[in-house]
Order: structure tokens, then C-alpha cells, then sequence
């Protein structure tokens, strides 16, 4: 099963909104995920370790990114901001691979921006 986890063994229960851009090339990218109110800010979860990155992990391994932001509202956390960056095009492979898989696992939907 494909997980996303930012804590180590925690898995995040909330699904991410993920926006997707292409290269015109079609080699590099960068994918935006955003977490609202995610399992990783309860006190019991934050206990069992500090966010350190997100960890992207399927049957294939794990991808990671340390661009990981928290975004706060009135002092109090409340959304997970992480951008994974695709520097080539197995890079990009490998990423939808690990996409259609989490999609499949929860249930996410495609849509392509309209021009």
C-alpha cells in the first residue's frame, strides 16, 4: 500500500490536495502537496518524533523531499505544505508510478487544468 508519512512509521490519514506541473519539455516538474489539518500536528503523533521531511513510500522504495512548510493561523498550525521537485524524466516516471498507486490506495481523482 503507498503511504506518505512525516514522521518515521506515522502514516499521514489525511489525503493531500496535489497539484502537478510539467516541464514543456516534459522532463522536470515539481508536484505541490498541501495537508489540511494533518495526523502529524496532534500532540500524541508530534510526541513520536519531529517532522523531517515527506516520505513518499510504495512497493518500489521510498522518494523524499525536505521542502516540507507548516502554515499557521492564529499561532496554531494548520496545513502541511510540501513540494517534491522532478528533475528528470525517470524521476518523473518513477513519481507517477508512486501516484497512481496512492490514487488507487485513496481514492484521489485526476483533473487536468483546462487552457
Amino acid at each position: 500500500m503507498a503511504s506518505i508519512q512525516f514522521i518515521a512509521g506515522i502514516n499521514e490519514e489525511i489525503v493531500p490536495e496535489v497539484r502537478l506541473t510539467r516541464s514543456r519539455d516534459g522532463n522536470t516538474g515539481t508536484a505541490t502537496f498541501r495537508f489540511t489539518n494533518p495526523k502529524a500536528f496532534e500532540m500524541n503523533t508530534s510526541q513520536k518524533g519531529e517532522i523531517t521531511g515527506m516520505y513518499l513510500l510504495d512497493e518500489e522504495g521510498q522518494l523524499i523531499t525536505r521542502d516540507v512548510n507548516a502554515k499557521f493561523i492564529n499561532g496554531k498550525p494548520q496545513a502541511i505544505e510540501a513540494i517534491y521537485v522532478i528533475k528528470n524524466s525517470d524521476d518523473w516516471d518513477r513519481f507517477m508510478r508512486f501516484m497512481e498507486r496512492y490514487s488507487s490506495d485513496h481514492g484521489l481523482i485526476f483533473t487536468k487544468t483546462q487552457p
